[in-house]
């Protein structure tokens, strides 16, 4: 049976950023809802929307107080029903981001496993006595700066967490907490949810026995988050064989509601990414490296030709998200950061699987001007060289009125230079020319040629470096990531171009071709 996110193209929404419905400059349920009617135009199958749970907010949403209950900054459980049924009505599914590794401090679980070691949510959280020396249990970090674990003074005991204090990890041994989740699915299912995202989905297991993360490198900048993270081979705190099972579970509770898993998975090397795919797990698993690279064509296209070739169907992919400098950005700046953008993009609508575009991607905007006494990012405002997420996380610009058009007369959460009127929805809409108009193309082609992602794939042969072709039944992909042009040779037959990443140029093609430089083509074979 062929799923319904087979073929489809999903877009995430930042509540936070995307629109105000009440004025009071934070984005809400009942701002998606009013925008519902442009993304059926632009074509998405699928909206996943960040997290809305109750929560204190210190990493604005992913701590979580309460599973079962919305934010009132972001609205009610009515306004989430309406919004279900609205989407629905356009066609569009709506996917809910789960939090699984992790809680809010403030979440009852973690306030009853304060009460002491005998509490029984105590067992809900991973807590370790000291180390001889009274330090922390073992030397793994956080993502968010310092070390891993924090001292409970009144029992003696460290808990650990892999991002903020604030943010206990969940200790996925327990039987009662995996059950606790199978009714937080449950409940949202119920609601009318198409699937879940899943926050640091191989971050959920841990090694039983806690044992320290070997260094790779030296570390230059102990201030930088990122660096120290990275200076670390996660062995132990991340992507355990365990936790593979648990997503099988999960396979089972919402097998019945057709619904969709789609991990944030980040495995510690390319031939793991498909283990969460395999059988009765995920569905498909965000390939997240393309989201922090910057311009390195090569390496880019035999990452994602490695990963392609572990699973056809598995991966959603993606080249920006709220967690990362925006790809216009990374590639360059400026259109040629712009046009490098679609041109991956473009290859990415031919690898199959469930493509997803973050909020404002659609538009070309690259990372917005954020004043540093504005920041809001935990990794920016806790660590003294810590490169934050604000850039990327500001406003949707609807047009050129207050604050983009994302609320009618209050300040943003996140205040940010104004974005020109060429980078707003209003403008590029009805600018067939426009960064918008290519997007909204590209995936009208998606939709129109189901080979692109249905058809068997095949890897022609081409050079090693900055070029590929893929052939899919009666498409064809080319991507000429060089700097110059590049001459191929197409399988025997008339070829048609349907979208060139870099011009509006089509027609019949056969023979010798020669490809633009920094661009792809997709072709279908004449009959």
């Amino acid at each position: 049976m062929t799923s319904w996110w087979h073929g489809g193209i999903g877009y995430e929404i930042y509540p936070r950023s995307f629109a105000d419905s009440n004025n009071d400059g934070i984005g809400d349920i009942n701002g998606i809802k009013g925008r519902l009617p442009y993304l059926s135009w632009l074509g998405i199958d699928a909206i996943w929307i960040a997290p809305f749970y109750e929560s204190p907010g210190l990493d604005h949403g992913y701590d979580v107080s309460d599973y079962r209950a919305i934010n009132p900054i972001h609205g009610t459980l009515a306004d989430f029903d309406e919004l279900i049924a609205d989407a629905h009505a356009r066609d569009i599914r709506v996917i809910v981001d789960i939090v699984p590794n992790h809680s809010s401090s403030e979440h009852r679980w973690f306030q009853q496993a304060l009460q002491g070691r005998d509490n029984p949510y105590r067992d809900y959280y991973l807590w370790r006595d000291p180390a001889p020396d009274g330090g922390p249990p073992n030397n793994w970090v956080s993502h968010f700066g310092g070390p891993a674990w924090t001292l409970d003074e009144a029992s003696g005991q460290y808990y650990c967490h892999l991002f903020l204090p604030e943010q206990p990890d969940l200790n996925w041994s327990n039987p009662a907490l995996r059950e606790e989740f199978d009714d937080i699915l449950r409940f949202w299912c119920d609601r009318g949810a198409d699937g879940f995202r899943i926050d640091v989905a191989h971050g959920l297991v841990k090694d039983a026995q806690f044992r320290d993360n070997p260094q790779r490198v030296p570390i230059q900048d102990p201030g930088n988050p990122t660096e120290v993270f990275g200076a670390f081979e996660h062995l132990y705190d991340m992507d355990q064989d365990g936790t593979v099972d648990v997503y099988r579970r999960w396979n089972r509770v919402v097998e019945p509601y057709e619904a969709v898993l789609i991990g944030e998975s980040n495995p510690r090397s390319l031939d793991r990414v498909a283990r969460y795919v395999r059988g009765d797990s995920l569905h498909t698993v965000f390939y997240l490296e393309p989201g922090w690279m910057h311009w390195k064509p090569a390496d880019l296209l035999e990452k994602l030709e490695a990963v392609h070739r572990s699973t056809d169907t598995g991966i959603s992919w993606v080249i920006d998200n709220h967690d990362n400098s925006r790809s216009a950005t990374r590639f360059g700046g400026g259109d040629v950061g712009r046009g490098r953008s679609l041109a991956v993009m473009t290859f990415m609508m031919a690898l199959g699987g469930f493509p997803f575009l973050w909020e404002g991607q659609e538009l070309g905007l690259a990372d917005a001007e954020v004043d540093a006494g504005n920041l809001e990012d935990p990794i920016a405002t806790r660590n003294e060289h810590g490169v934050g997420r604000d850039a990327t996380r500001t406003v949707m610009p609807w047009d050129s009125s207050h604050a983009n058009g994302f609320s009618e007369s209050a300040e943003p959460w996140l205040p940010s230079a104004l974005r020109g009127p060429a980078e707003t929805v209003a403008v590029q809409r009805d600018d067939r020319s426009s960064w918008l108009s290519k997007h909204r193309d590209l995936i009208k082609v998606r939709r129109t040629h189901p080979d692109l992602w249905g058809a068997t794939p095949q890897w022609l042969e081409t050079p090693p470096g900055a070029v590929r072709a893929l052939r899919r039944g009666s498409m064809l992909a080319l991507a000429n990531w060089k700097p110059d042009r590049f001459a191929i040779d197409l399988p025997p037959g008339v070829w048609t171009i349907v979208y060139h990443s870099a011009s509006t140029d089509t027609g019949d093609v056969s023979g010798t071709f020669d490809m633009a430089p920094e661009s792809t083509y997709l072709m279908v074979a004449s009959t």
